[in-house]
């Protein structure tokens, strides 16, 4: 039987005044996912291990069948994969963004963990920069990602007391604060903002009126990571389909051949109905697919409501819909897991670690619940998962 797994990231959420006290969720019109939840399995799961930080490595491994306490190292080792990086034992890898930092009336400000959503071109050529930079270092080098996101690995680095704070946890905050507390670091920080300040691109989205990409921030420290594969584990083969390196990176640790969508871009512009016909295609040699899309998060991290609801809308109609539509056209009995990876509040514009609704539906066991696909249902359901790793295994027995 053929398994799909659809994420909306950062989908989830909290009550918000503007929207009458209700969540994206509730007030999105996601006909769907709410005929999924009427017929499927509806609850709610635990995709943040207590004790682990809220991110979507963390959250995206769980609900790739990995129990974090067992194999999670750091983002920035996942992203090493996607990218080709090897990390020998003594290399510690870096997640490096390009960020926008703004004067404050203390001092520097995150203005924007993105750069203003800089476009993949724009970004390889300031790395290339950054590249150079680092020249000056022996052991560091430096790799171009997608868009704002990049990689930084260190050999012989040793700091087992580092703190490095996700950008995308600070919007609008003074820096100060949250500096990765090493010397090294912050000088190369320091180092790159002074590469950055004119640099041609930065010039150029100055005169656009554009957010310039004024300094690099390293976070999401770690080791090399090794997991088995779904084929060791359960005897299966899948793809995995998402515009950012991190979900690359898990599919490519679990075995999975990663499915590279043109126009797939991780926010609200992205080709939403062509992951769904990849996702949908790939069923032919694959028994699992894993559909990631980046833009409800991206919309929470920002704290945009309309675009959030947008996102979620879209996500519903052309992604979930679709994949729905295509499967019951063949006339097979199929298994699909809907759910986000973790809450991304508009309200905070970062993520948290509270559990999230999910369904699973199954095409040849329906129920009729009469619920939707919101919080509030997925809560009043009586149906939590607290292992949420455990969640693949559930939807692969059929249990």
């Amino acid at each position: 039987m053929k398994s799909i797994i659809l994420l909306g990231d950062g989908m989830a959420d909290e009550p918000i005044g503007e929207l009458g006290g209700k969540t994206p969720l509730e007030v999105a019109d996601t006909p769907f996912m709410d005929t999924l939840a009427s017929k499927g399995e509806l609850g709610m799961a635990r995709t943040v291990k207590p004790g682990f930080p809220p991110g979507s490595d963390v959250a995206n491994m769980t609900v790739l069948g990995l129990d974090p306490g067992l194999y999670y190292t750091g983002r920035a080792p996942i992203e090493a994969t996607s990218i080709g990086v090897t990390l020998k034992e003594d290399d510690t890898a870096f997640r490096i963004n390009l960020v926008n930092l703004t004067m404050g009336e203390k001092g520097l400000c995150m203005g924007d963990y993105s750069a203003g959503h800089i476009s993949t071109p724009e970004a390889r050529e300031l790395i290339k920069s950054i590249q150079e930079l680092v020249k000056d270092y022996p052991g560091i080098a430096a790799y171009p990602g997608v868009e704002y996101r990049h990689l930084m690995v260190i050999s012989g680095y040793d700091n087992p007391s580092l703190k490095a704070t996700p950008p995308h946890d600070i919007t609008g905050k003074e820096i100060g604060p949250y500096l990765p507390n090493d010397p090294l670091l912050q000088e190369l920080m320091d180092r790159s903002r002074e590469v950055l300040r004119d640099h041609p691109v930065n010039v150029r989205r100055r005169e656009a009126g554009r957010k310039e990409a004024t300094s690099i921030w390293p976070w999401g420290q770690g080791k090399g990571m090794k997991v088995p594969t779904l084929k060791a584990e359960y005897g299966i083969t899948g793809s995995m389909i998402s515009a950012v390196d991190l979900l690359k990176g898990l599919g490519i640790l679990r075995g999975m051949e990663v499915i590279n969508v043109p126009g797939a871009t991780g926010w609200i512009d992205t080709d939403y109905s062509g992951k769904a016909a990849a996702a949908v295609a790939s069923l032919a040699t694959h028994d699992l697919v894993f559909v990631h899309v980046e833009a409800p998060d991206e919309a929470g991290h920002g704290g945009l409501v309309r675009e959030k609801i947008r996102a979620i809308e879209d996500f519903d109609r052309k992604v979930v819909g679709h994949v729905l539509e295509a499967m019951e056209a063949r006339g097979e009995p199929f298994r699909l897991l809907v759910l986000p990876d973790h809450p991304t509040p508009i309200a905070k514009k970062t993520h948290t670690s509270d559990p999230v609704p999910f369904v699973l539906y199954r095409s040849s066991s329906l129920k009729a619940g009469g619920h939707a696909f919101t919080e509030a249902d997925a809560r009043s359901s009586g149906l939590f998962i607290e292992e949420g790793h455990t969640l693949l295994a559930r939807m692969l027995s059929g249990e």
